[in-house]
């Protein structure tokens, strides 16, 4: 049988790119789709809804979130409440909400698997960054993306610096606190790491992990295109794998190497 997948943000920039990779597969099947501003109008045979719980009246088996960051948290829970599974490429969510997410899954009995970016250079880039900090530690990140991105840092850095924070302790030259001048120019600090996001036209995703040690230094980047492709295999990968699953999954490296 193929699995059913709504996905919301369906006329987006990765969603309607989502969207054209289900309607050519046959191992998967759109039963919905939403988009506020497309409301009323249809993608294959299926009418497009403004909102997730009107979309998921028709069974699904899965849940594809690629719309705002200020609707994807209310967006998993209408999902999770259905018992529908789900899989987030929306950034913005929070450590908070995402233990949130995690408890009501959990306590429904479905599957999430979220990443703040699904194609597969970040997932190694977290990966080898990962293998980085066990040795080098001394690590900063630097996060790029479009002027228009209105969350800061991306999701795709937010992860990273959380999950470089569980492999090893970032090691400070000078304690951030004691920075001269202004506090604000060494970014935020996330996952014991400063973190620097930039917001300028011509990019579109870029993250840089650098680590530094005396006299020699390694950068790790991974850089997005234009197109959205890269991020379609992962999606589907999470969609193929999060029904089988119970509670939170974050990223898409521990599908691809755990």
């Amino acid at each position: 049988m193929s699995i059913r997948v709504c996905v919301g943000g369906a006329t987006g920039w990765t969603g309607e790119s989502v969207v054209a990779a289900i309607l050519a597969s046959d191992e998967f099947e759109l039963t919905g789709a939403v988009a506020r501003r497309a409301a009323g109008q249809t993608v294959g045979d299926v009418r497009i809804t403004a909102g997730v719980a009107e979309a998921l009246r028709e069974p699904a088996d899965v849940y594809i979130d690629y719309t705002h960051p200020g609707t994807v948290y209310a967006n998993v829970m209408c999902a999770i409440e259905a018992g529908v599974a789900a899989v987030v490429g929306t950034s913005g969510l929070t450590g908070r909400e995402y233990g949130e997410i995690d408890e009501a899954a959990r306590a429904a009995g479905v599957g999430v698997i979220a990443a703040g970016n699904f194609s597969i250079t970040a997932a190694l880039l977290k990966h080898f960054s990962g293998i980085a900090a066990r040795h080098v530690p001394h690590w900063e990140i630097v996060d790029m993306a479009s002027a228009g991105k209105p969350d800061a840092p991306s999701g795709t850095a937010q992860e990273l610096a959380e999950f470089l924070g569980t492999v090893a302790a970032n090691e400070f030259g000078r304690p951030v606190e004691d920075t001269l001048g202004s506090r604000e120019a060494r970014g935020a600090t996330i996952g014991g790491a400063q973190v620097h996001s930039l917001r300028l036209p011509s990019y579109v995703i870029s993250v840089e992990s650098i680590f530094g040690l005396p006299g020699e230094r390694l950068s790790i980047r991974h850089d997005a295109g234009s197109s959205a492709e890269p991020y379609v295999a992962g999606t589907l990968l999470a969609a193929r794998l999060a029904p089988e699953r119970v509670g939170l999954t974050q990223g898409l490296d521990r599908l691809l190497f755990e």
